[in-house]
């Protein structure tokens, strides 16, 4: 605040409203083998729907994995997934390709900013994995493969009989551009009269005029002849020799022409569909027919054929020029359309490619795309083909254009090369591996490392098989969340015994031993939560029931306490203790037991009759005697921390005075009131004085607050005496 010179009234504000605020307490995080998804990056879920959505459904190899996270989200809403980089690669036009994530496809894969790995017209699934090998897609480039009158240069060659599956027709585009398998066809009567034009017209008139007509030319006449590879029609008949079209084209002069009234074969408008092409010859079906039946009605030489793409009918038109292009002066031609499908049925359960099922495996379809990077809708949203799919598509990413020589992806005033054949791509080569390597969940694990940028509060072991199915491997396994909880130090990592221990072992007092004597050679740590086995659930995905490990219920069950209760109450017991989902265990501890297993650091998760399978235990995996070897305190501690620790942030660069010291303890003070009154602390005190932040405190730019709390317990044991006393004794004798 500048000095007053002359006498006056100068305002300022001091904001003393300050709060300690809220934290989050029931964030998950785990990393391991998924079917699907970002590689090496981490992504957010918020359900199992979205689970399945981003990185795939649960298979006999990655199950124990999957349901751990699957698990977690019945009691929370948010799992940040991690899928480790192993031996996998997208499934694509070319091999051996993995695009980690978004950020690595725009690094390295588009074409408008990558570093040159992509190749020509190269389309990839949008992750790694075998589930990959299951798309396809088509791109419609123009109006010219989307739709098409066939004319002159195509007619049925030999009558066709009812019941035939093959037509032949006349000239050998057949095996160029004409056809294309997946096709729909239809044919129409040959009435066509002849003409001649009569001077050249361009795209800028739609007058035509002819000579040496053989008939009368009629409104609505289809037009075709030499360069017409479009539906075009006669609008209005000034004379035999004066026509005005339904469109501006181009034809040049003394081109032989024909018009016709179309008409279909007495067939019922029927479509059918192109199958496979050989030469002059065309293998049909009837359209969306599930037996694949053949042609319906006789087909006379030399009917009219009609062809569009497979996938028309799911487009308002074709691709032509858009409202962008026209109202900017663009080139012609700009749009195209994009369909991605499945091919075999494993993503959708409908295989594209067999008889009735032409649409009915379609996973996305993108319409009026443009190939100018600058196109924009009425909206205002680009829909420059890769940018609109690089948004919105779940499944395919683009490489580089289609078609090599044209002038797509730029900005240009001329027409856009005319590329008239569908572009199908069949992707392949996209591989899985879900033997994750300990070195490979160790890269996963760092990608949680960053406390500042990435909120986590509950770890997710998963399989502790996932090393190795040993207790040593195990070991491996434990030993890596422990460095990433007690690296951070504002989360709880949770962990089940390796697979083996318990599952299929038949002796109870063998899996006690197995389970012990494998955590007593895992870490020593407040910041670690081990639990006692497996659960049998069902796998609704696969119709199979399956051995799953406990950590993700025992994570969940904590974030069920935060929701029910405060982070300080103990996710055990009978009232916030209960797992979901378990049919039973594959290790229920007797007494004696889960004696053992918790002297041991180990809580036992035990199926009691009418009561349901419950966490029976809030130990941390600290070995020695402290307030901190229950998770309750732990996580009150961490609230605590977390949240007085971010309030404190505001304290940096003001000076060290009493103004701020009583600043400070005015803002945790309530707050810790607070926790008291919710009995996460049964008395606090805060100390931030001259007594801590002394001379040499404030020389260094230090700053010291101390904040103790009493913690508020968990009864673990509760003692019952029942004392039978004689007739007409006082209860004041003998209750002590």
């Amino acid at each position: 605040m500048a000095f007053l010179v002359s006498p006056g009234v100068q305002v300022r504000e001091i904001d003393l409203t300050n709060v300690v605020p809220a934290v989050s307490t029931s964030i998950g995080a785990i990393g391991g083998p998924f079917e699907k998804g970002p590689v090496s990056s981490v992504t957010t879920v918020g359900s199992e729907e979205e689970l399945v959505e981003v990185f795939g459904k649960p298979n006999a190899s990655n199950f124990e994995w999957w349901f751990t996270a699957a698990n977690f989200l019945q009691y929370a809403d948010t799992l940040r997934v991690v899928r480790p980089a192993s031996a996998i690669v997208n499934a694509g036009e070319a091999s051996g390709v993995l695009i980690r994530d978004d950020e690595h496809y725009l690094d390295s894969y588009y074409a408008e900013t990558g570093d040159g790995q992509v190749t020509s017209n190269d389309w990839y699934a949008r992750t790694a994995g075998t589930w990959g090998n299951s798309l396809g897609l088509q791109v419609c480039p123009s109006r010219t493969s989307f739709r098409q009158d066939l004319g002159v240069n195509n007619l049925v060659d030999g009558a066709v009989t009812a019941g035939a599956t093959t037509v032949t027709v006349d000239d050998a585009d057949a095996t160029g551009f004409a056809f294309f398998v997946g096709d729909i066809i239809k044919f129409h009567t040959n009435d066509s009269i002849t003409a001649t034009s009569n001077g050249a017209i361009t795209t800028a008139s739609k007058n035509l005029t002819v000579d040496n007509n053989s008939g009368t030319i009629a409104v609505g006449n289809r037009v075709m002849g030499s360069g017409i590879d479009e539906i075009v029609t006669v609008a209005t008949v000034t004379s035999q020799t004066a026509l005005v079209l339904d469109k501006a084209i181009t034809i040049s002069d003394n081109v032989s022409l024909a018009f016709s009234a179309y008409a279909d074969v007495e067939d019922n408008n029927t479509e059918y569909e192109v199958v496979s092409i050989s030469s002059e010859t065309l293998t049909v079906r009837l359209l969306d027919d599930p037996n694949g039946a053949g042609i319906q009605t006789a087909i006379p030489d030399n009917s009219y054929i009609e062809r569009r793409w497979k996938f028309s009918d799911l487009f308002a038109g074709p691709p032509d020029r858009s409202a962008w292009s026209i109202a900017n002066s663009r080139g012609d031609n700009d749009e195209l359309h994009v369909v991605v499908y499945d091919t075999t049925g494993d993503i959708t359960g409908s295989d594209s490619t067999a008889a009735g099922q032409r649409t009915a495996g379609v996973i996305e379809t993108f319409g009026f795309l443009s190939k100018n990077p600058y196109a924009k809708s009425p909206q205002g949203d680009n829909i420059y083909y890769p940018n609109k799919i690089f948004r919105e598509s779940k499944y395919v990413l683009w490489g580089d254009h289609i078609s090599t020589g044209s002038n797509w992806g730029t900005d240009t005033t001329s027409d856009y090369t005319a590329v008239s054949i569908i572009t199908v791509v069949a992707m392949t080569g996209g591989t899985d591996d879900y033997s994750v390597t300990a070195g490979e969940l160790s890269l996963a694990y760092d990608k949680l490392q960053d406390d500042e940028s990435l909120d986590i509060n509950l770890v997710l072991g998963g399989p502790s098989s996932g090393v190795a199915d040993t207790a040593a491997g195990m070991d491996t396994h434990v030993t890596m969340i422990t460095d990433l909880v007690e690296g951070r130090k504002d989360c709880v990592g949770f962990v089940s015994p390796y697979r083996a221990a318990t599952v299929g072992v038949a002796l109870s007092f063998t899996q006690t031993s197995n389970v012990v004597n494998a955590f007593n050679l895992c870490p020593n740590s407040s910041y670690m939560v081990y639990d006692s086995g497996y659960k049998y659930m069902y796998d609704k995905y696969n119709d199979v029931y399956r051995f799953v490990p406990l950590n993700g219920d025992t994570a969940g069950l904590c974030a069920n306490a935060d929701s029910v209760a405060d982070p300080w109450f103990s996710p055990a017991g009978y009232n916030r203790g209960g797992v979901r989902g378990a049919i039973k265990l594959s290790y229920n501890p007797k007494k004696s037991e889960r004696d053992e297993l918790y002297s041991n650091r180990i809580n036992p998760v035990v199926n009691f009759p009418g009561q349901g399978v419950t966490l029976f235990g809030d130990r941390t995996a600290l070995t020695k005697p402290s307030a901190f070897d229950r998770i309750n305190v732990r996580r009150l501690f961490l609230v605590l921390e977390k949240a007085i620790a971010t309030a404190a942030k505001f304290q940096l660069f003001e000076f060290n005075d009493t103004f701020t010291r009583a600043q400070f303890r005015n803002l945790v003070e309530p707050f810790l009131r607070d926790v008291q009154g919710r009995r996460g602390i049964t008395d606090f005190t805060v100390k931030c004085d001259s007594s801590n932040n002394t001379q040499a405190v404030i020389d260094r730019n230090e700053f010291v607050g101390e904040i103790f709390v009493k913690p508020n317990r968990s009864i673990n044991f509760i003692t019952l005496s029942f004392v039978a006393t004689r007739t007409g004794v006082s209860f004041d004798e003998v209750g002590g």
